[in-house]
């Protein structure tokens, strides 16, 4: 399974940013999907998760609740993460990770999100 993430970029606080990541190969062995941040010198982080297959059962961090929405678009083989009211600890590196069966996933090579003051 091949992740390409995009999306990230520049925005104000208070602003918002669709990340996107696609997934290719063997997507028919995703399970889940998840998108996590790393800030600077700090530890990776989980966001938010997704169920891959049937209903689209959801997971956020405290941190995101009620400001990011994570989705999926099947016939894309497209995960999304919709952020809005950014913050400026909201800026990371956000990656992309999918996951097949206990210790097998695969991340994608991360996308900047950067929120100004």
């Amino acid at each position: 399974v091949q992740l390409v993430e995009s999306g990230g970029g520049l925005v104000q606080a208070g602003g918002s940013l669709r990340l996107s990541c696609a997934a290719s190969g063997s997507t028919f062995s995703i399970n889940a999907m998840a998108w996590y941040r790393q800030a600077p010198g700090k530890q990776r982080e989980l966001v938010a998760t997704i169920t891959w297959a049937g209903g689209s059962s959801t997971n956020y961090a405290d941190s995101v609740k009620g400001r990011f929405t994570i989705s999926r678009d099947n016939t894309k083989n497209t995960m999304y993460l919709q952020m809005n009211s950014l913050k400026p600890e909201d800026t990371a590196v956000y990656y992309c990770n999918a996951w097949v069966v206990a210790g097998i996933d695969y991340w994608g090579k991360g996308t900047l999100v950067t929120v100004s003051s």
